[in-house]
């Protein structure tokens, strides 16, 4: 259920890692652009947390209606 939404998210989130660190090697950005894209990957790596929190109570919920 949450499995594709997961997906996308990590790759946002490798995305923005690669686009952060190519700014920082390159030391062309400025301060406002790159604390935006680690805002938005901190968003990105939140939303990874709370889907895979949710798949796991699912999960968990499923185990125990099975019981």
């Amino acid at each position: 259920m949450y499995e594709n939404r997961i997906k996308h998210l990590v790759e946002l989130h490798h995305a923005s890692d690669k686009h952060i660190d190519a700014l920082e090697r390159g030391g062309n950005f400025s301060d406002v652009d790159l604390n935006s894209l680690k805002k938005q990957r901190l968003q990105y790596k939140d939303e990874i947390s709370r889907l895979e929190r949710l798949q796991w109570m699912d999960e968990r919920m499923e185990f125990e209606e099975n019981k």
